[in-house]
């Protein structure tokens, strides 16, 4: 059937032909859920008043909220009532990108001196890492990635978006539930020279285990060796020991070996700024030539992604950095949440073997940072939460931000009930 309506050029289409026209995305399907975002949904929608939520990444104080950091305080007071630009000057960009590099490398490095970095600002860690994956994917696309086993779920999204391929090598180990060392160092050997490897450096997501500073050489001596070049993700500094300089230890070892590496930072967790997704990309150069190619590429990069990131988050943390005050304040604060953190691992241990428990709870306190990979198996994370309204992912990766002093004996109890019987 064809219908006709009169204008100023009389057009004439098939009812057939507009119906097709409705069909437009019929074949898109919902995506799967999000293994960590959908633990908080859920969470939220539960309306038990002894629910706990240990799936969020984010620090949260002894009563379960949010915290705005002190230094964060007065750097907001500072930067109120100043004149917002239209998009990040070149200024305020370089400042952050400077004073976050001092944090990788350390305040008086060779390499901060002689420029021999290409660094720019970025969205979190997560857009550093989309835009080192693009960047990766651009100038070796030949290239894999290689990634732990297990690593945090959204590293699999970000390099699969970027049509980098991925490969996985040995890190955890189950039975011990700490670090597969011998089989890590078998895997490094084995790769092609020349890979890319996907490393944390601190406080590792999920399983909070982290190599010693010697099994850090030995890797680094390898990757000297087969000239593979590691890429940081370095999203929890300072949650692992509670001091900066030390998180970053592994990083420079790298770096006094000879290697070439890339970092990604994210303040989203010690400044406490998740919503302002304020972080930093940067790639160690020969020299100060290749480091402005290779920053002219990842601002090009940028460029078309989102063209520049949002500027108010940027100015309170290169505020922050760039002020001793505000900065001594700061790592007195990262300090402070990295402690509180540690005290609940021993407390929550504590009251489990209280309980006759007969697991072992070592790796509670062995392992560090923001999150404790329990041990727990898909079966037993259902259990908690059904019966104890207790919320994590199903491999058992409890954020350690969510236990409290107020909740952390009832999630002991319900622990052991659901492990009780092996």
């Amino acid at each position: 059937m064809w219908k006709c309506f009169s204008t100023r050029t009389s057009r004439c289409f098939s009812t057939s032909a507009s119906n097709k026209a409705l069909k437009w995305w019929d074949h898109v399907a919902p995506a799967p859920k999000d293994p960590i975002t959908s633990v908080t949904e859920a969470f939220l929608a539960d309306t038990s008043p002894t629910k706990i939520n240990l799936g969020v990444g984010a620090y949260r104080d002894d009563e379960g909220k949010p915290v705005v950091l002190q230094c964060v305080k007065e750097a907001e007071a500072k930067i109120a009532g100043c004149d917002f630009l239209e998009s990040v000057s070149s200024a305020v960009s370089s400042k952050l990108v400077e004073e976050s590099v001092k944090l990788v490398y350390g305040k008086n490095s060779d390499i901060i001196k002689e420029g021999r970095f290409a660094g720019v600002q970025a969205l979190s860690g997560t857009g550093a890492c989309r835009l080192f994956a693009e960047f990766q994917r651009r100038f070796y696309p030949e290239s894999q990635i290689y990634m732990t086993d297990p690593t945090w779920s959204n590293h699999h999204n970000i390099w699969r978006d970027a049509l980098v391929p991925e490969r996985t090598f040995h890190y955890y180990h189950p039975d011990s539930k700490g670090l597969d060392f011998s089989a890590l160092l078998d895997d490094v050997k084995n790769a092609p020279d020349g890979s890319f490897f996907l490393l944390h450096p601190c406080a590792h997501n999920p399983t909070g285990v982290d190599p010693t500073e010697e099994q850090w050489r030995e890797i680094s001596y390898l990757f000297k060796v087969k000239n593979h070049f590691p890429f940081f993700d370095m999203a929890y500094q300072g949650f692992a020991s509670g001091d900066l300089d030390r998180d970053a230890r592994s990083i420079q070892i790298f770096v006094e070996d000879g290697n070439v590496i890339g970092c990604a930072q994210s303040f989203a967790k010690n400044m406490g700024l998740y919503g302002h997704r304020v972080g930093c990309l940067n790639v160690l150069c020969n020299d100060a030539k290749q480091a402005v190619a290779i920053k002219s590429q990842l601002q090009q990069i940028a460029r078309a992604m989102y063209s520049s990131p949002p500027i108010h988050g940027i100015l309170l943390v290169s505020g922050i950095l760039s002020d001793p005050n505000m900065k001594a304040l700061w790592v007195k604060e990262v300090k402070a949440m990295a402690n509180r953190i540690q005290s609940l691992r021993t407390t929550l241990r504590k009251s489990l073997e209280q309980l006759s428990s007969p697991l072992n709870w070592e790796h509670i306190t062995n392992q560090v940072g923001m999150f404790c990979f329990s041990g727990l198996t898909p079966e037993q994370v259902d259990l908690l939460l059904r019966e104890f309204h207790i919320y994590m992912t199903l491999d058992g990766r409890m954020s350690m931000a969510g236990v409290t002093t107020g909740n952390v004996n009832y999630l002991a109890n319900a622990i052991h009930e659901v492990t009780k019987f092996g």
